[in-house]
């Protein structure tokens, strides 16, 4: 969460000095929600992503997820792009089977590359309404939730919309999404034991196939130049080969954007309100009820209470 602060106070202190109009083509007005407007031919543009994750109600729990990605349009209605990944963890006193089976801290690591291609049918700046499809594989090789290793290919699609209002001044978007992931977990030699059973925790290393569907949608308003406010909503479910719904949850926040004429920066906090999946009972560690599902009508297990995302872009 400080590596997060320090950011945006740096980013905030910048934006401050500089006054210049606002970007345009693929400026990220959303944290979590993707636009439909993509970069046009021959421009480039680089990002930076940062998300903190924190908060599973038990224990110490914080990652870090760093994204660094490079975007070129190719032709004014296709755009591609390639990102480095990281992250970093913290998780101090917490046991669930299958997903944290140890204590693990450590800085940021690389952790998985990917690919993506943005191809846009009508645009939201010259039709009524803008409409795009998402295409991207990756490849991870460090587990986000306990940061052991684990060998993660997958594939994600999106139906992305767009819509301004206003001139301009209020911009609504909306994603329909579904990935399909193929995942083993690498085997950990000395598994600490569950006090509650005595037994060895559970980290299961055959592979496993999933498929999550994710519905998104944003709304921003421009109250001064350059600056736009919004919220997010953000729901998510995921299916997996032997135990059918595992998870499903449901987050909501507010966004703040600022944009100049080569660079944007975009804040969005993310708050779970809602979530579960027939999968879980309470878990335990030292013999005490893990506060999942049961107990706060949370998914806790793969989720958090909270999520902050930084985003910045530089065009070039």
């Amino acid at each position: 969460m400080q590596l997060v602060r320090d950011a945006l106070a740096g980013g905030l202190a910048t934006a401050a000095l500089m006054g210049a109009p606002a970007a345009a083509a693929d400026e990220n007005l959303f944290g979590y929600v993707t636009g439909a407007e993509p970069t046009p031919k021959g421009h480039q543009e680089t990002y930076f992503w940062l998300t903190n994750r924190w908060d599973k109600g038990a224990g110490h729990y914080s990652a870090n997820d760093l994204k660094v990605e490079y975007e070129r349009g190719i032709t004014d209605s296709f755009a591609a792009s390639f990102y480095l990944k990281g992250q970093s963890i913290d998780v101090q006193g917490l046991r669930i089977d299958g997903y944290i089976p140890a204590d693990n801290k450590y800085g940021m690591r690389a952790s998985g590359i990917e690919a993506s291609m943005k191809y846009s049918f009508l645009r939201p700046a010259l039709d009524d309404l803008g409409l795009a499809s998402y295409l991207s594989f990756s490849y991870n090789w460090l587990d986000p939730h306990s940061g052991q290793d684990k060998t993660t290919y997958q594939v994600d699609m999106k139906l992305l919309a767009q819509k301004y209002f206003m001139d301009g001044q209020v911009v609504l978007a909306g994603n329909l999404g579904l990935e399909s992931t193929y995942a083993q977990r690498e085997a950990i030699a000395s598994l600490p034991t569950n006090d509650a059973t005595g037994e060895p925790l559970e980290w299961p290393t055959t592979p496993e196939m999933e498929i999550e569907v994710t519905a998104s949608t944003g709304l921003a308003y421009r109250f001064a130049p350059n600056w736009y406010v919004g919220a997010e909503a953000l729901w998510q479910t995921e299916f997996e080969t032997e135990v059918g719904t595992e998870r499903w949850s449901l987050q909501l926040g507010p966004t703040l954007h600022y944009a100049s004429r080569r660079w944007w920066a975009t804040l969005t906090w993310m708050s779970q309100v809602r979530g579960g999946g027939t999968r879980y009972g309470p878990a335990s560690f030292n013999g005490i009820a893990y506060p999942g599902q049961d107990d706060t009508h949370l998914q806790l297990i793969e989720k958090t209470k909270n999520e902050v995302r930084l985003k910045v872009g530089y065009n070039f």
